[in-house]
């Protein structure tokens, strides 16, 4: 990203752009999706010509392959150990027993490119693929891609933002994410916004901010009707192992009674780490968790409310583990 031109945007821009971006997406639906694990991505991969010692001297064939509608060209290497094709438009490299071989690997070992760009076009709005950096996209860009389907490219968007987190334009979109409830890859998004909150004090301009920020997390906790992504549990652990103090203790505290079933799992868990820094609070933090014990209607959210006050009144430092509910085996 342009660091200069980025400071021009104003942070009410980033906001009507993500609105409209959300509306044009809401109208194929907007129940939320079950998004796929993230799976790192790495670009180039290793040139196998490096195992086998081909010489800069030995690529003197030229071929080409074909996909989604491109032509790109090959330089190729014919040794003792087969033949190699190097494509310098996509920075890979393959290697077969003869160039009919070669130039379908390399065209298959692509693929994961391909898809990565298209993904990245799609979410953005964008013809073709996108063959461009991350890096260059501008605040807009970045906002709207943490929605990506592909949630390496959503992880890299997160991190540009994070790395520009001083610019001082990115709070009041992200807040407009953790309060989306139009987008089908809105839990991806709001993770990588949770994400980013650990650090909450760098993306607000005040208290005011700060006070929006934990309201969002707040009604994300109360109203959910899923935890896909495991973001409703993430909001639990930011609010009480990253802002354990006057907001998240009493925040938490409050939404044991979210009617949101994955709400009241996500608080349950994260008073264990309010009281982690604030040892003063355990009293207060058991009596709170016994009482919803005793008036909770899930039996599995009885018992691990329960056994969360037994452990934090013990001191202990690892806790029961968190109920899985049928429908998320």
């Amino acid at each position: 990203m342009n660091a200069v031109d980025a400071a021009q945007v104003s942070s009410g821009e980033i906001v009507r752009d993500l609105r409209a971006f959300l509306e044009q997406a809401s109208r194929h639906g907007n129940e939320a999706v079950k998004p796929g694990h993230r799976i790192p991505f790495h670009w180039p991969p290793h040139p196998i010509s490096h195992k086998f010692h081909v010489l800069a001297s030995d690529w003197t064939g030229r071929a080409t392959f074909e996909a989604h509608g491109e032509t790109f060209d090959v330089a190729v290497a014919r040794t003792p150990h087969g033949v190699f094709g190097r494509c310098l438009q996509l920075w890979h490299e393959a290697r077969g027993v003869d160039q009919d071989e070669m130039l379908t690997f390399l065209k298959a070992e692509a693929e994961p490119l391909f898809r990565r760009q298209f993904a990245i076009a799609e979410t953005l709005g964008l013809e073709g693929r996108y063959q461009g950096s991350i890096q260059d996209l501008s605040p807009s860009e970045l906002v709207k891609l943490l929605y990506c389907s592909d949630r390496d490219v959503a992880a890299e968007a997160k991190t540009e933002i994070e790395k520009h987190a001083s610019l001082g334009v990115f709070c009041p979109a992200l807040i407009e994410i953790l309060n989306d409830d139009r987008h089908p890859m809105r839990r991806s998004a709001q993770w990588c916004v949770l994400d980013l909150f650990e650090d909450l004090p760098r993306f607000c301009a005040g208290d005011a901010d700060e006070a929006r920020c934990i309201d969002a997390m707040r009604n994300l906790i109360w109203n959910a009707k899923d935890d896909y992504a495991r973001t409703v549990y993430k909001a639990g652990v930011v609010l009480g192992g990253h802002l354990p103090d006057e907001h998240g203790g009493p925040v938490l505290l409050e939404c044991l009674d979210a009617p949101s079933k994955y709400g009241r799992r996500s608080a349950i868990h994260g008073l264990f780490h309010v009281v982690e820094w604030h040892p003063e609070m355990r009293p207060r933090v058991v009596a709170a968790l016994r009482a919803a014990a005793e008036k909770e209607a899930d039996s599995q959210l009885r018992d691990f409310a329960a056994a969360m006050a037994d452990d934090i009144e013990a001191e202990h430092y690892d806790h029961i583990p968190e109920p899985v509910f049928s429908e998320e085996a």
